[in-house]
């Protein structure tokens, strides 16, 4: 199989290209946004990419490598290369934590000498902080994320229905019927599969009462690495989180009810940003517009992104 690394690399130079210098991009496990300066948000795309199998040529990446996923011949092999999201200011290639970027993007009040609490639900990883003056008090990543949530979907349906589903369907279902809290209106929907004792095409009816339980496990570890995360919080940082409470972002935090949940379970109120996907690269682009940030939030080390 390819070079994961070289595929990146090459993605990576080829959107360098694009665009202008003063950029921030967040090279997400489900998502890639670029943030220009002066333009705001000018592309989000799944991070997947089709490539020609044994080889790095591209042949496809975004929505219509996306399409490809569990639909190409042998020769075609549709993936999806990123385990973590970068973060950088591509003019002198600085790095920013993606908590830090997050809550810069949802306009927390980072400089101040106030505790706030963000969960960053993506894709590949839940990254928690408790972060004050600018800087991480505390913060836990757990690899657990949107793509874990899929994964426990295709396992509760071929435990329960001995049938086979695809990461697309998965996705497609989580987001249908999918929940972390119990709803006024309980929903289903019918999903087509692969029986796997018959081998042939089959139908079954799900309700979301079964992909809650599905989603349990997942929902649970990002649940016990918050409560991990405020029992090592300062108290006077906790004190100001019982007024603040917690804020949520990422794709993740758009599954119905989890924020209800993580409420419940942490006494605390939680809140969903705006538009939550695009909360990191938000936080990259006022970074770039507000230079003052820069030397603030940025990571000291400078890293060569190739190497």
């Amino acid at each position: 199989m390819a070079n994961f690394k070289e595929i990146t690399t090459n993605i990576f130079n080829y959107v360098l290209g694009l665009f202008s210098n003063d950029m921030g991009i967040d090279l997400g496990t489900a998502s890639t946004l670029v943030y220009v300066k002066g333009e705001g948000v000018v592309l989000c795309e799944p991070s997947v990419v089709a490539i020609e199998r044994g080889t790095s040529n591209v042949l496809a990446v975004g929505d219509e490598a996306k399409r490809m996923l569990g639909r190409t011949p042998g020769n075609i092999i549709a993936i999806r290369p990123m385990k973590d999201g970068v973060i950088a200011d591509f003019e002198t290639v600085f790095l920013i934590e993606e908590p830090i970027a997050a809550d810069i993007g949802v306009g927390l009040p980072i400089q101040e000498p106030i505790g706030n609490m963000i969960i960053d639900i993506g894709g590949g990883t839940t990254e928690i902080a408790v972060i004050s003056l600018a800087g991480t008090v505390f913060s836990k990543s757990i690899r657990i994320g949107g793509d874990e949530m899929d994964l426990a979907i295709i396992e509760y349906l071929r435990k329960t229905y001995n049938v086979m589903i695809g990461e697309r369907t998965a996705e497609d279902i989580k987001w249908k019927i999918g929940s972390a809290y119990p709803m006024d209106e309980e929903m289903s929907m019918e999903v087509r599969g692969r029986d796997l004792v018959a081998g042939l095409p089959k139908t079954v009816s799900i309700t979301s009462e079964e992909i809650r339980e599905a989603l349990q496990e997942p929902i649970r570890a990002i649940l016990e690495s918050t409560k991990i995360s405020l029992e090592r919080t300062p108290p006077e940082l906790s004190a100001d989180l019982i007024e603040h409470g917690i804020v949520m972002a990422g794709g993740g935090s758009l599954l119905r009810g989890i924020d209800k949940l993580i409420s419940e379970e942490t006494g605390l109120p939680v809140h969903v940003a705006e538009d939550p996907l695009t909360a990191v690269v938000r936080g990259t682009g006022k970074v770039l517009d507000e230079m003052k940030y820069l030397k603030k939030v940025t990571v000291s080390v400078k890293s060569d992104l190739h190497s």
